[in-house]
């Protein structure tokens, strides 16, 4: 399963967009992760200050 970015949690602060190594994050207003590009490494997991992504 890919990352999921809990909105309510998420501080737009893009720690996660620099983690991630295949380029599967973007950022808005939260974070958001495209599914058929994320490879389930778990990299924005251990960057997030507010651990607001799970996998």
């Amino acid at each position: 399963m890919p990352a999921l970015v809990n909105e309510d949690t998420c501080i737009s602060c893009g720690a996660c967009v620099d983690a991630c190594p295949v380029d599967a994050i973007s950022m808005n207003d939260k974070a958001k992760v495209d599914p058929d590009t994320c490879t389930d490494c778990g990299a924005c997991v251990d960057e997030c200050p507010v651990d607001a992504i799970t996998l």
